[in-house]
């Protein structure tokens, strides 16, 4: 597609691929603005819904004059995509279109996304320009152990690392014992993957007698793809001793490298050359002020496979407008850690699984697995809490297991306000993950 390329300039604060970072405020209000009038154009054009959408708010291109005017325009949400399986959102003719990205499927239809070679440079663009925030450089060795196929973490990952100048071990997921040889093996200094997976990898090493911190070069971690918290990600630098960092996407604006924390972690910096953010009340659907929590938005700036307008992520976060220390003009949202349909209300409370692993890593003597069971019980429902406990931990001392699973309990109440009951199970025994961690099992649904 004509009118787009990348900025690349030397003088750059971290390498040439940042550029756009920092590019001074009105300079980046303009850009957006103009690509969103574009892509608005090229959607209206070319894909039946949105033009439907905006004929019935009686909306045409012409009326986006400023970014304020994006509020005009009709939402977009995953059903869309559902509802018009495979390819009704695509707007690009399949000679452009290069390759396809699916959803996993798990509910019914996967999502389809169909990319042209220029929207697979801008994925690449945001994982490469993800790598140089988080320090990485040319010298580093990368293990993408997202999966690969249709899935975008693995293919994210491994085109962006190598378009960055590093060296790629491409192993994917799974065969968790030949992860932890070729690690040790090539010297990897940078593995990619999901939390809990990398959680797993760790456990087996454990068993194994293998010391991350001495046995192993590995220096960063870039982690996503689900939910996972501050403490979630202070245990995993506890036991490796590597700074691990958030990398965020999906599948339906561009896979990993949306966006993603710098050196200084305040954030997840949104690179706002491609996706334009937004941060709206759920309920009424309005936008809200920077600083404010609510639902994030996010429309494709210059995606033309199948452009993606004011596109309803169901994630939960805020604008952070303050300025980094690390100089980038590109604005922030705070770390996802809660996604609303992630929601669970029980006894009347809105609770979310983080909120509970949150109150869980409170707790030395506990690992990080863990698993949410909610039950249902006549009038009210039974939410119990599973965690695995420390090897040194777990033992025939039923005095010594009670007042652990007692502090456990304050914990999650702490946070949660609710009474769960917390059952203390040995080491190695709830289920592990090569891919996204299924955390809560809630019986209701099955019983409904």
């Amino acid at each position: 597609m004509s009118g787009f390329t990348y900025v690349t300039d030397t003088a750059s604060p971290v390498h040439p691929v940042s550029a756009l970072d920092y590019l001074p405020v009105d300079q980046m209000r303009a850009l957006q603005l103009h690509r969103l009038q574009f892509i608005v154009k090229y959607a209206y054009d070319r894909v039946p819904l949105f033009r439907r959408r905006c004929e019935e708010r009686g909306v045409r291109p012409e009326h986006v004059k400023t970014l304020k005017d994006i509020s005009l325009l009709p939402f977009s949400m995953k059903t869309d995509l559902r509802d018009e399986y495979p390819l009704g959102l695509q707007a690009a003719p399949m000679s452009e279109i290069v390759r396809f990205q699916c959803s996993s499927g798990t509910t019914g239809k996967p999502i389809c996304i169909p990319n042209t070679w220029n929207d697979i440079e801008v994925w690449k663009n945001g994982v490469m320009r993800c790598l140089a925030m988080g320090g990485v450089t040319p010298n580093d060795i990368v293990q993408v152990a997202y999966g690969y196929g249709l899935f975008t973490g693995g293919l994210g990952l491994h085109y962006g690392a190598e378009g960055y100048g590093c060296a790629v071990l491409p192993i994917s997921g799974g065969n968790t014992d030949r992860q932890l040889m070729l690690m040790k093996d090539l010297g990897v200094t940078t593995i990619a993957c999901t939390p809990s997976y990398f959680l797993h990898i760790i456990d087996e090493g454990h068993k194994k007698g293998i010391d991350f911190r001495k046995e192993m070069k590995l220096r960063h971690g870039f982690f996503g793809a689900e939910p996972w918290t501050e403490e979630m990600r202070d245990k995993i630098e506890e036991y490796t001793g590597l700074v691990a960092h958030d990398i965020y996407g999906l599948t339906e604006i561009a896979g990993p490298g949306v966006g993603g924390d710098c050196i200084h972690r305040t954030g997840l910096h949104i690179f706002e050359d491609h996706f334009y953010p937004e941060v709206i009340d759920p309920e009424t659907l309005e936008p809200l002020p920077d600083g404010e929590q609510g639902e994030l938005v996010f429309t494709t700036l210059d995606r033309t496979g199948c452009p993606m307008i004011r596109y309803r992520t169901r994630d939960l976060t805020r604008i952070e407008a303050t300025p980094c220390p690390c100089g980038r003009t590109v604005r922030r949202i705070a770390r996802i850690n809660a996604r609303s349909d992630d929601m669970l209300i029980v006894h009347g409370v809105n609770l979310f699984p983080s909120q509970v692993e949150s109150g869980l890593l409170k707790v030395p003597d506990v690992l990080p697995h863990y698993q949410i069971v909610v039950t249902p019980t006549g009038a009210l429902d039974t939410l119990e809490v599973k965690v695995e406990v420390t090897p040194e931990n777990f033992s025939d001392d039923i005095r010594h297991l009670e007042e652990l699973r007692k502090r456990v309990g304050a914990a999650v109440k702490s946070i949660t306000g609710l009474t769960a009951k917390i059952t203390l199970v040995e080491p190695h025994t709830l289920p592990r993950s090569e891919g996204k961690i299924r955390r809560v099992v809630d019986l209701r649904k099955a019983n409904a």
